[in-house]
Parts: C-alpha cells; sequence; structure tokens
C-alpha cells in the first residue's frame, strides 16, 4: 500500500462526520430517541492513555459491537440496521487521530445507534480510544518500527512523540508523513523507507504517548459472608422462567418455517429483555436476562412468568447451521401481561454464491502520487429461499468477486444502505431479501502514463459503469463514453460497457491524468461523494430528471428517438434501457437491438 492512499474503507464514513462507533448496545426500538447530553471534550489527555485499562473498558463497553479485534463483528454489532467501523484494519485507523475518537466515545453518534459514554470517566475515555487504535498493529511490527527508528533517527529525542497536546491531533498518518518529509522538530530519517517499514514506525511512534504497562495485580481480598441475595433481574444473570417475579406475564411468537423440511424437535429459541439503565439513561439498552425454551412442532413458542415491566425490549433469536436468525423487537406496555414477538423466520441455508444475482457493478478510480485506488460497488440480491453462506479465506477475500489483476491492497466493506449481513464463523452470511444488498470491494494498482485494467466476473453482471476523473481517458472494446459530469466543483468522465457473462472479463486501458487536483487522493472528498451518490443510485444524474425519464427510456421503438435531442437525453436513455433489460422487462434479442442504436446515437452526436 502506498503511503499517500489512505483507502475509504466504509460507506458510513461518507454520509457521517464520524463513524468510529464504541457501543454495546443493540438497535434501538423504533421511535427510541436517547438524550444527548453535550458534554466538554478535554484537548488532550492528562496523562498518557492507559492501553491495559482501555483494553477491559473495551472489552466491556466494546466488543460486543465491534467484535474482539475490532473488525465491526460483533454479536450485537452484526444486528444493527447500519455497519460497524472495522477499525482494526489498518486503513481505517491509520487516518484518526486520538483526539478524534475520544470525542466519539464522549460524545456518541446516535444516528449509528452509539450512545454517549457518560458513564465513563474522562480518562477511562481516553484509555479506551488509545486501546482501539492499537487494535490495527501487531507487536512485532511495533518492534520492527523501534529497530527502524533507533537506527535511521539515532540523535533524535522521543519527546515530541510523547507529547499528549501533539499527539492527540496527529494520526497515523500525519506521522507516517513526519517519518518521510519531516517538520520543524523531526527531521525526515525515512525518505527511503518502504511502504511497510513506513507503516511499522509511525505505529511505534503513536504508542510512545501511550502508557503500556500491565495493570497491577488485584490485591487479594480475605473471604468475607456472602452479601445478602439479590433477584437474578437484578444481577443481569440469565433468569429460568420458572423463577420470574410476581407479576410477570407470558411471551410468546412462532417459528415461519422456510427451510423445505420438517423443524427439528430439539430447536431452542432464545428470548433475550433489554433495559435502559435508570442510573445511565445515555448508556443505551443493556441485556438484562435471557433464557430458552423448545420450539413447537408447529413452531410455536411460549415463555411463562417473565417480567415485563415497561418499555422492555424483547428479541427471539434462533441458531441453526451456524446461523442465527432474529426476529424484530416488540416492547412491552405499561401492565402487559402478554406479548407477542413478531414471527421468526427460518430459511435453508445453501453455500452456492452463483444463485445471487448481480444487478450492476460501479468502478470509480482515485488518483494518487504513486497509486490508483479502485472502488468497485457490486449491487445484488438474493431472490432465493435460502440463506447463501459467504466464506472469507485467509486475505479476506470471497468467492464470488475477483479484484483486478496485479491490484493490491485489498478490503471489503457494506455499501450504504445495503441490507445487512449476517456474521458467521469465516465469513458472512446473506438472507433473502427484496431490497438490496452492496458491497465494496477496494483494491490499488500501480500508477502510469497508461494502465492496463482487467477485471474478472465470477457472476454475470449485467451493467458495468465507470467512474474516472475527468482528464483520464479510457479505451477498451465495448464502453461507451457518456460525457462529463460536475460534481461538487469537479469533473468526471463516466463511461458503460456491455454486459459480461460469467467467467468474463473487463479489460481496458487508463491514460492520462485528472485534470483537477481536487480529485486526487490528496484530498479524497469529491470521491467520497461520488461513491455516496452511486451507492445510493444516482449516478449523477439529476434526482427528478432521472426519476421521471428512466421508465421512458426503456422503450426499444425508433419514434421516441426523436425525444432524445442532447447527450443527456441519449445517456438517460441507456440507463433506463440497462434497468429494464436486468429486471427482465425487456428480451435479450429487443435489448442488445435498441441498445446498439443508442450507441450509435451516442456516437454521432445528437442535436442540442
Amino acid at each position: 500500500m502506498k503511503f499517500r492512499i489512505v483507502f475509504i474503507l466504509t460507506l458510513a464514513l461518507l454520509l457521517s462526520a464520524c463513524n468510529m462507533t464504541l457501543a454495546e448496545d443493540i438497535t434501538p426500538p423504533p421511535g427510541y430517541i436517547p438524550p444527548t447530553p453535550v458534554p466538554t471534550l478535554a484537548g488532550y489527555s492528562p496523562k498518557a492513555p492507559s492501553t491495559a485499562n482501555g483494553e477491559l473498558i473495551y472489552a466491556e463497553k466494546c466488543a460486543a459491537c465491534h467484535g474482539a479485534t475490532g473488525m465491526g463483528d460483533g454479536d450485537q454489532g452484526i444486528q444493527l440496521s447500519v455497519p460497524v467501523s472495522a477499525f482494526g484494519l489498518p486503513e481505517i485507523a491509520r487516518g484518526a487521530s486520538l483526539a478524534q475518537y475520544y470525542a466519539i466515545v464522549t460524545r456518541g453518534n446516535i444516528e449509528r445507534f452509539m450512545p454517549p459514554f457518560a458513564s465513563l470517566s474522562d480518562q477511562e475515555r481516553w484509555d479506551a480510544a488509545a486501546y482501539a487504535l492499537t487494535l490495527h498493529s501487531t507487536p512485532a511490527q511495533i518492534q520492527r518500527g523501534k529497530e527502524l527508528f533507533e537506527s535511521h533517527c539515532v540523535n533524535c529525542s522521543t519527546d515530541y512523540f510523547v507529547d499528549q497536546q501533539v499527539m492527540a491531533r496527529l494520526s497515523e498518518t500525519d506521522v507516517a508523513r513526519i517519518v518521510k518529509q519531516g517538520n520543524e522538530k523531526i527531521p525526515a530519517f525515512g525518505a527511503d523507507f518502504s511502504d511497510d517499514d513506513l507503516w511499522a514506525t509511525a505505529a511505534y511512534l503513536r504508542t510512545l504517548s501511550f502508557d503500556l504497562s500491565p495493570l497491577p495485580a488485584p490485591v487479594v481480598a480475605a473471604e468475607t459472608p456472602a452479601s445478602p441475595a439479590v433477584t437474578p433481574s437484578e444481577a443481569g444473570a440469565t433468569v429460568p422462567a420458572s423463577e420470574a417475579q410476581a407479576g410477570a406475564g407470558s411471551v410468546h411468537g412462532s417459528i415461519t418455517n422456510k427451510t423445505g423440511t420438517d423443524l427439528p424437535s430439539d430447536l431452542v429459541v432464545t428470548l433475550s429483555g433489554y433495559d435502559h439503565d435508570s442510573k445511565d439513561p445515555n448508556a443505551g439498552p443493556v441485556e438484562v436476562f435471557s433464557t430458552n425454551a423448545t420450539v413447537n412442532s408447529d413452531g410455536a413458542y411460549s415463555f411463562q412468568n417473565i417480567d415485563m415491566p415497561a418499555d422492555r425490549i424483547f428479541i427471539a433469536r434462533v441458531k441453526t447451521e451456524g446461523i442465527s436468525f432474529q426476529s424484530d423487537f416488540a416492547i412491552a406496555q405499561e401492565d402487559a401481561q402478554s406479548l407477542e414477538i413478531p414471527a421468526l423466520t427460518l430459511y435453508g441455508v445453501s453455500k452456492d454464491a452463483s444463485k445471487l444475482t448481480v444487478d450492476g457493478v460501479q468502478i470509480v478510480f482515485e488518483y494518487g502520487e504513486n497509486s490508483i485506488s479502485t472502488y468497485s460497488l457490486y449491487t445484488f440480491h438474493n431472490s432465493t429461499t435460502e440463506v447463501i453462506v459467504v466464506p472469507q479465506d485467509d486475505s479476506g477475500q470471497i468467492p464470488f468477486i475477483k479484484f483486478p489483476e496485479d491490484s493490491f491492497g485489498f478490503g471489503f466493506e457494506p455499501m450504504q444502505g445495503s441490507e445487512p449481513f449476517i456474521s458467521t464463523d469465516g465469513g458472512f452470511a446473506i438472507a433473502p431479501s427484496d431490497k438490496p444488498y452492496g458491497l465494496v470491494a477496494i483494491s490499488a494498482l500501480g500508477a502510469g502514463a497508461k494502465v492496463d485494467f482487467s477485471q474478472s466476473f465470477i457472476l454475470p453482471v449485467a451493467t458495468v459503469n465507470i467512474f474516472a476523473p475527468a482528464g483520464v481517458k479510457i479505451t477498451g472494446s465495448n464502453i461507451a463514453d457518456l460525457g462529463e459530469r460536475t460534481v461538487q466543483n469537479s469533473d468526471y468522465q463516466i463511461y458503460q460497457t456491455d454486459a459480461v457473462a460469467a467467467g468474463g472479463s473487463l479489460q481496458f486501458t487508463l491514460s492520462g491524468k485528472p485534470r483537477n487536483a481536487a480529485t486526487t487522493a490528496s484530498d479524497s472528498t469529491n470521491t467520497k461523494w461520488i461513491i455516496s451518490a452511486v451507492a445510493l443510485g444516482l449516478a449523477f444524474i439529476g434526482v427528478g430528471l432521472w426519476m421521471n425519464r428512466r421508465e421512458k427510456r426503456a422503450t426499444n421503438t425508433k419514434e421516441h428517438d426523436d425525444n432524445l435531442t442532447s447527450t443527456n437525453d441519449v445517456i438517460d436513455a441507456i440507463i433506463a434501457l440497462d434497468d429494464s433489460y436486468s429486471k427482465k422487462k425487456l428480451s435479450e434479442q429487443a435489448y442488445h437491438k435498441r441498445r446498439n442504436a443508442l450507441k450509435d446515437k451516442l456516437k454521432a452526436g445528437t442535436r442540442e
């Protein structure tokens, strides 16, 4: 990975100033708006943040959503309707400063279901933020960075890198830039470092502002008499239904079986209850109990003697074939004696990703000094009646998406607005849904005057759109130039290709360089806007104009050509035609005949 490349790994980041979440809560029920205090933010930690203490806080408050290693795969995080930030990935963590993470932990991000952690002291929030910033690096990398610093900057003082006021505002990318270019305090000493050595050195220097020492061993107290017993719900422990408090009621629900086989006779359903902490109303819902029951042969289940105070949130879960299925929420009302959980649907499980339907792929290029970032946005559906399990190999790659040839720096992130994925051991799963799923495949290519691009596709793709900074020319067979569009004061060239069959490939050549500096990796704001627009299906076409025209342009009759009086009209017609074909509204013969006619009209020019 090249030094200037900072990947846009999460599309949540595109539409939110903060995507770093350290929440342990589940998705709040509809209409729930927790109070949002506005605490005072300190500019920097008064002492070196303790990563050991931060680790304990992280395990208690954060791992449920973000996962033990910060990969965004916590049991509760995967239940959220928005992606959870994977700050265990270097590409996420390197661009963030300690002060930014501290601010998010302090203020929260309610739009992404993260409460402010007012229950933590100010120092504890610094500790948690510091620990989160260690999850993307390994001890071996830190040691390598230490050796490089001590051998290449022999007379350098570490005072600069232990200054809390300085380091709180520096990201690892900023530190790497200092290593490479120097500043008024530190001479440049890493100009010739490889990328791995550069990042290892930056990671080590960042840790100099942390307290890495272990916590003192706990003092073992003398044995004392047992405390008075508390009720299970007070202790937050598992509550057998038979031991619930007086005045409780019944909770019941059913399983909709779409597996194609009978339900297992020993199928277990887990009921969990969540309350808001009365002592800390900003902490979000926390699990206060869970209990199990066996599902009847007809799919019905029931829990008796369940304590149901007003506003308690209930959900049901069933795990089968390694997949955890979850119901929607039900909320207890005042004085309720009975509560029905929304039906939970079980599906069959398949490992055949070829059953997925890829609606389209958009490829966005972002130019840096030495590399070209490539963002391939896949939109697809699971129209089957099975959950499709998708394994990931050790490098994080998945079987139905290939990266471009000769690319590097691989990564995946859910697209903004995607249907939520189900986390599994060694990968993820895709449930049947009428709504689309979206994945962004991130990689990079070496830069050059001419760059040959080759992308293979495992599954058939109805359309491929390509977005390049204006000034960059794309040439290849069956590629139509749809012209320039101006977005946020920057110009982009849009191209489109014919459908690609399963096992086929897309090949073209990029030449030239961006005309506008704002479209390079040194300032990726506009690229973020582009990917966000593409993810939302806008593709730079004015929303009103596009929505009004898309259906009108899908016809294959010649008489409508007279209405195509500009390049934009022809572009709209091509987009609408592709959309209709992907929805099987046109025959293949009619589609190709009409599309070829439109491409000829686009090449020949239209009346203005």
